[in-house]
This record gives C-alpha cells, sequence and structure tokens, in this order.
C-alpha cells in the first residue's frame, strides 16, 4: 500500500516528470560546470565580510516584491515595517551594503507571489521544473515576473544605468545566491540516493513551511499535493 500511496503522490503532483527530470539534469550540469566553480572561487577567495555585504546589497534591492506581497496577503503592519526596512537600508544601509535595519529590529521577512497565491487559496497542484531557475509548481511560476517588476535593478538598468552596469550586477546576484546554496546542494549531494526527488519534495515542503509562516498544521506535511487555503 505505501508503494501504491507513493505512485499515486508522484502522477497528482508531478504529472510531468519525464520533462520535469530533463530540466533538472540540462540545469545540473550546467551548475556543476560553470556556476558552481565560480561560486566556489568567490567563497574561498572573497572576504566573508564582502559577501555579506553583496548578499546584503540583492537582498535590498529584492526586498520591494516582499513589500508588496505584505500588502496582498492582507500584512499591513509587516508591510509597513519592511518598507521603513528598505527605506532604512537603501540609505543608512548604503545602498543596501548594509543592515542597520535588523539592529533597529526591523526583522527580515521573506515573501513573494507565489505565497500570497497560497494564502489566497491557490493549490500548487502540479510540479514544475524550470530550466535554469529551478523547481517551481503551478502556482509559483507566476512568482517570476512579479520579482522582475518590484526588482530596484530591472528600473535602474532600463532607465538610468544601462546594460553595462546591470549585466555584472546581474551575473554577479548570480554567483550570490550560488554561494549561499552551496550548504543546501552539499547535503542533496550527500544525503540523497534520488537528488531529484529529494529536490521536488523538499521544495515543496518548503513552500507550506513559509505559506504558513512556519506554523503549518500538522497534517499539512502529511501529503504534499493537498492545501487548505490559508486564512491569516
Amino acid at each position: 500500500m505505501p508503494n501504491d500511496q507513493s505512485a499515486d503522490y508522484r502522477d497528482s503532483i508531478d504529472p510531468f516528470e519525464g520533462i520535469n527530470r530533463k530540466f533538472y539534469t540540462f540545469t545540473d550540469v550546467i551548475d556543476r560546470k560553470l556556476i558552481e566553480p565560480v561560486a566556489e572561487v568567490y567563497i574561498d577567495h572573497v572576504p566573508t565580510r564582502v559577501q555579506r555585504s553583496v548578499g546584503n546589497f540583492y537582498d535590498n534591492i529584492q526586498y520591494p516584491n516582499v513589500v508588496l506581497n505584505d500588502f496582498l496577503q492582507g500584512k499591513v503592519r509587516q508591510g509597513f515595517r519592511d518598507g521603513l526596512r528598505f527605506v532604512v537600508n537603501s540609505t543608512l544601509g548604503i545602498a543596501g551594503l548594509f543592515d542597520p535595519a535588523s539592529s533597529m529590529g526591523f526583522t527580515q521577512h521573506d515573501e513573494d507571489f507565489g505565497q500570497t497565491l497560497g494564502v489566497w487559496g491557490v493549490n500548487a497542484s502540479t510540479y514544475l521544473f524550470v530550466p535554469l531557475l529551478g523547481p517551481s509548481s503551478n502556482r509559483d511560476v507566476a512568482s517570476y515576473p512579479v520579482a522582475l517588476f518590484t526588482n530596484v535593478l530591472f528600473y535602474i538598468g532600463t532607465y538610468v544605468i544601462g546594460a553595462p552596469v546591470t549585466v555584472p550586477l546581474s551575473v554577479l546576484g548570480v554567483i550570490d545566491k550560488r554561494a549561499r546554496l552551496s550548504g543546501p546542494m552539499k547535503i542533496r549531494d550527500e544525503a540523497a540516493l534520488e537528488p531529484y526527488l529529494f529536490v521536488r519534495d523538499a521544495y515543496l515542503q518548503q513552500r507550506k513551511h513559509l505559506i504558513y509562516d512556519g506554523n503549518p498544521p500538522p497534517e499539512i506535511y502529511d501529503d504534499p499535493a493537498e492545501e487548505e487555503p490559508v486564512t491569516k
């Protein structure tokens, strides 16, 4: 019976497993051959303090996305506090290179449009692996355009300084993100007999964790394919 249930789960949540696996393999090859070696050089040779400032910068330029989705989820107070966090770090934090807002009590949050849809009852009923971008779902793919159009770098590159500056910044952003994922990637490689399934199931569980702000009902982990609308 457990095997039958497992097969039913795979069929229901991952009906495109064949093409998803191909996209996963393609992305994994690009990562191992190109992005991971560069990220390892970055980790080994860039001082930790500089890495932290780079990470702060990219977190900050993407933070309007968090603020927007705070309000879309009805978290009005959190939205205003996250807006203040963005203003403080953009000014006192020198364009986000430093994070004085945290020491002032403005906690960093993680919100996106996929979570907003989940809060309003849209289920992640189909797992998708997006080439080069990673795991997603029929619900969470909507996060990509929203994240793009709320990213400060998009507007700076379009209307202010142009591609000669924004392209290198975007490349550095990819390296920074991969460096920050080096720990989870090693866990995947060391612990998973089936990396594709490990990534898929970990992603679906983590998304539920985020939608429920870390306090999901106990039964929510029984079947990642089943969700109830979130009331906040």
